[in-house]
């Protein structure tokens, strides 16, 4: 007990002390990085011509200088922040992982405070701070899976567009102005890199990165094609369509035979836990020796694990890619 409250004093100490020194900096760095940008400007060469150009964006991790400068460091960090993008949340990295942080801290004190155990306490700091992650990896399920429903229409729009005689970036703005949301900003980041130089084979490849879905792929992989061999891209972009809807038809069946294995997820799940909080209004003194003897503790913890594991077991076991 004394060493986990000291350690959580050691944490909130520490990282206020770490954000009132950044904050004291921000304002003199932030003037450093305008003299320094003025200066380049300044004594900058004079561009020369180039078969490509490439538009770099130098994404920060974090407000704070000194923390990104940090994060900077890790490609783990760096790979949060696309999947922080990705969910179409624009919260940088830096304060996702506070967020995080925050989150551990609360759970570790509540937990510590409902049980005074200190295994009870480290195993919710460690669930508390992988939620908000988890919740993330959540609305980029759900942003991709919008995204796939969009995208057929997306394709017939642009062989329409093409069909009716339009350039085949100037489809793309369309597409961008025609398409709802999510997959409609995709589109209108891949029309501005290409109309502000980019090459449209790096575009397209950026897309992918921005959207790794096996439809996104083919749809790349056949304008590149038909961009180097030549052909009627219409074409190429109607059959495209057909299969990528023949394939949510598949898709469909495959949830429906796979609907008992989900709701058999679904009550394993929820069973344990509904058990016990039913258990704990009608018999209390039945469930009392689960969190107050050290024996339920470490029965406690390891139903907690075996149910976690279970879950990604079925979860893969139901999860059949089409």
């Amino acid at each position: 007990m004394p060493v986990l409250i000291a350690l959580l004093v050691f944490v909130v100490v520490a990282l206020a002390t770490f954000v009132t020194a950044t904050l004291m900096d921000q304002r003199s760095a932030r003037a450093r990085l305008l003299k320094d940008r003025l200066a380049t400007a300044h004594n900058a060469p004079q561009p020369e011509l180039e078969e490509e150009f490439a538009l770099l964006r130098d994404e920060q991790l974090s407000t704070i200088p000194a923390l990104d400068t940090l994060l900077r460091r890790s490609e783990r960090v760096t790979a949060m922040q696309h999947s922080l993008l990705q969910a179409g949340m624009k919260l940088r990295a830096g304060n996702f992982l506070i967020v995080c942080i925050a989150c551990g801290l609360v759970a570790a004190f509540a937990a510590f405070a409902a049980s005074r155990n200190p295994a009870i306490a480290w195993a919710a700091m460690v669930l508390g701070a992988f939620l908000p992650y988890a919740f993330v990896s959540y609305r980029r399920q759900k942003r991709f899976e919008k995204i796939e429903e969009l995208f057929p229409e997306a394709i017939d729009t642009l062989a329409r567009a093409v069909r009716a005689g339009h350039a085949f970036t100037t489809a793309l703005e369309m597409i961008s102005n025609e398409v709802p949301e999510p997959l409609a900003g995709e589109f209108r980041q891949l029309f501005e890199e290409q109309k502000f130089g980019m090459p449209v084979r790096d575009a397209l490849m950026n897309l992918t990165e921005r959207v790794p879905l096996m439809d996104v792929k083919f749809f790349v992989t056949a304008v590149m094609l038909q961009r180097e061999t030549g052909g009627n891209i219409a074409e190429i972009l109607g059959n495209l369509s057909s299969v990528i809807r023949e394939r949510f038809k598949i898709q469909r069946q495959v949830r429906v035979y796979t609907a008992q294995g989900r709701l058999t997820m679904v009550l394993l799940m929820t069973m344990p836990p509904a058990v016990v909080g039913i258990l704990s209004v009608f018999a209390p003194d039945f469930v009392r020796p689960l969190f107050h003897d050290p024996i339920g503790h470490t029965l406690l913890v390891a139903s907690l694990l075996l149910q976690t594991t279970g879950y990604f077991v079925i979860r893969r076991i139901i999860r059949i890619q089409v």
